[in-house]
């Protein structure tokens, strides 16, 4: 039993072989995915794989890198999509200031929609932040956003900051990284962060771990992240699976 919180399968890098790519994940022992869209085009897909799949969940959103092109029509969309009833997340939204293609006063604009629209309608955030943290938090923090809480997606920041956002009612998902060589800030997080507090994803197509580093991810690896944070807390895989899969579930609201 495995929860992969943070896949993208609605990426083109999955076109011809989709259908493997999700029984591989499935003979791995990962029984649910949450598919994340970011745009238009991907919301859209990310909800046609839900209604496809019973396993299968969707979060709709607007990545910061793309803040730019949201428009009001678009914006309205966003409201519709996330009426679907396998939507289950606002995302996946945020600050990213590594990739200089959206001005930061517009990216805090659209972050700040997204989360009040996920108050308005109760549904969980999935945050992106990228060389980003502390201005995450703080818009986090004045747009009360505890009140949804979510998860902070493939969290690279410290301990301390992790703490912070557990306080605010964030999980903390780890993903590839932990199982880097130079991981050692999500192994970290991985040792020190209370079970009951983590999420697992792979993040796929991106961020494939250890021993595939360099080719494409795909949701049966999230099973290698799962086994290092086990190792790291020097406790047994399955405890980590069925944790990890029973916070997924509850954030979500999936019964």
């Amino acid at each position: 039993m495995l929860f992969d919180t943070h896949v993208h399968l609605n990426d083109k890098k999955y076109a011809n072989d989709l259908v493997e790519v999700i029984e591989r994940a499935k003979d791995e022992g990962i029984t649910y995915m949450l598919v994340v869209g970011y745009d238009q085009e991907s919301n859209r897909k990310a909800i046609e794989l839900s209604e496809k799949y019973d396993f299968i969940y969707a979060a709709v959103g607007w990545h910061p890198v793309d803040a730019k092109d949201l428009t009001d029509e678009l914006f309205e969309k966003l409201k519709v999509q996330l009426e679907h009833p396998k939507v289950v997340a606002v995302g996946e939204c945020g600050l990213d200031y590594y990739w200089d293609t959206s001005p930061v006063e517009k990216q805090k604009e659209v972050f700040i929609k997204q989360i009040q629209l996920a108050k308005e309608i109760n549904k969980p955030l999935i945050i992106h932040t990228r060389d980003s943290i502390k201005d995450t938090f703080d818009i986090l923090k004045e747009n009360e956003a505890e009140s949804v809480g979510g998860v902070m997606h493939c969290y690279s920041g410290s301990v301390e900051m992790a703490q912070l956002f557990i306080r605010l009612n964030f999980k903390i998902s780890l993903g590839g990284p932990v199982t880097f060589k130079n991981g050692r800030r999500a192994q970290e997080v991985a040792t020190h962060i209370p079970l009951d507090k983590l999420l697992v994803e792979t993040d796929a197509p991106y961020l494939t771990p250890h021993p595939y580093r360099g080719t494409r991810n795909e949701p049966a690896y999230v099973s290698l992240v799962a086994k290092k944070i086990a190792d790291l807390k020097n406790i047994p895989y399955e405890m980590v699976a069925e944790q990890t899969t029973a916070n997924a579930c509850k954030l979500f609201n999936i019964v």
